[in-house]
């Protein structure tokens, strides 16, 4: 009898990262804000672009994840790269600094290349590593934090592109850098062989009354009728919000507060930048990667409780944190080490809670607090902002994060009332 050769689990890892770096460069929008708004736009306007991103990424993921079974995850993979590249390209050719245009290419065509094909690496990998959830689906989005760091760099302080080539052509550089990396990504994007299972790996036989989470495998309709369904998406709301505010005003605030505490404004900026592009950003990646192997550990109820109560700590501080540069550092380092975590911890809860089978069609519908809370916070944030009182916003975002905590700490996986095959 033929042996049927089986793929290397760890090259999904590696396409994984390829995709993330390139889905993370919504991230990155805050290195062309100072430019947009030397040409006319407001606090509000840059917000609504990256808010409009975040939102359509949501939501079009909700519709991947229900295709990803029809189309498998390669081809939704390739379409993501392709929707991703032309958005930004189209700003490039057609947008340049139009707030309208980029609206348009960047916020909504380039929102929905990022939600095609975000969930498809971690469903793949959770398929691939089912011995060890947390910590490869952490590592399957850290290129998406750590890839904020690079593309903010190349446009700004490394490779000097805004500077030396114009907003323009550094759109349809990176929109056609995102086609080509998301496109070799999407090679090793493939599910394992139904029964497969890793060498030496003994599936969990019972909780619940003798059921798995796995074994309830509930359908996204089913997840939404459920309490904890509902517990996790306000939490993820709260959390996401402060971490995407605390993005979107990573460059402006800071800026604004160590001038007034006496830098100038090459150093005000240089200081925001770093702050930005190297400690948010790094730890930022770092976080989905920790966050997820300690969840392995301790579990994930228990690490999102811990990560939301430090995380609203961490954001009501803030305010007091970014008039001196080295506190300043501390504090985009621990607010963006919180934030990775949630993309590490909130698609694992999801597959303990309602199973890891349907996780592709489920997590979506999780992810659109992400979106939710990708309007909430920076808007928000934006607001405040033009009302000269960045600090309420923060603590507020702070104080939600508290309430999630508390959320948290009511979630028990449910389970069927009849088994999985009777339910139509």
């Amino acid at each position: 009898m033929k042996t049927e050769k089986v793929m290397n689990r760890w090259f999904v890892v590696l396409g994984a990262i390829l995709v993330q770096l390139c889905l993370g460069a919504i991230y990155a929008w805050s290195v062309f804000t100072p430019s947009l708004m030397k040409v006319g736009w407001s606090k509000v306007q840059t917000q609504v672009v990256f808010a409009i991103g975040l939102a359509v990424f949501a939501i079009v993921m909700v519709w991947a994840g229900r295709r990803l079974a029809d189309w498998g995850p390669r081809k939704l993979i390739y379409t993501s790269g392709l929707v991703l590249g032309a958005g930004y390209a189209l700003a490039g050719l057609f947008g340049g600094s139009n707030f309208w245009a980029l609206l348009l290419f960047i916020g909504i065509i380039g929102g929905a290349g990022i939600g095609i094909g975000y969930v498809v690496p971690i469903a793949v990998g959770m398929r691939w590593f089912p011995d060890k959830k947390g910590m490869i689906t952490g590592l399957a989005v850290a290129g998406f934090g750590f890839g904020a760091m690079g593309w903010v760099k190349l446009a700004g302080s490394w490779g000097h592109l805004i500077s030396t080539l114009g907003l323009s052509s550094t759109f349809i550089i990176y929109g056609i850098a995102f086609t080509v990396l998301v496109s070799i990504g999407g090679i090793w994007m493939v599910f394992p062989a139904q029964d497969w299972l890793p060498k030496g790996y003994e599936p969990p036989t019972s909780i619940n009354n003798g059921h798995t989470a796995s074994d309830n495998a509930f359908a996204y309709r089913e997840m939404l009728a459920t309490r904890q369904f509902y517990y996790i998406f306000l939490t993820f709301v709260f959390s996401a919000g402060a971490g995407l505010m605390s993005i979107g005003l990573m460059k402006l605030y800071p800026m604004e507060v160590l001038q007034k505490a006496g830098y100038t404004v090459s150093q005000a900026s240089a200081i925001a930048g770093t702050a930005m592009a190297v400690f948010f950003s790094l730890a930022n990646g770092i976080g989905r990667i920790a966050w997820g192997m300690m969840s392995d550990l301790m579990g994930r109820k228990t690490a999102i409780i811990l990560m939301t109560a430090t995380q609203g700590i961490c954001v009501i501080a803030f305010p007091a944190m970014a008039s001196n540069e080295i506190i300043l550092y501390v504090g985009a380092t621990f607010i963006g080490f919180n934030f990775g975590g949630n993309f590490a911890l909130f698609p694992t809860i999801t597959a303990d809670t309602f199973g890891a089978k349907n996780v592709g069609q489920n997590y979506p519908f999780i992810f659109l607090s992400y979106g939710v809370g990708g309007i909430f916070g920076p808007i928000l944030g934006g607001i405040l902002g033009d009302m000269d009182n960045f600090p309420l916003a923060f603590t507020i975002c702070g104080v939600l994060c508290i309430v999630g905590t508390i959320l948290t700490w009511q979630v028990v996986p449910p389970h069927h009332a009849v088994p999985t095959d009777q339910v139509k």
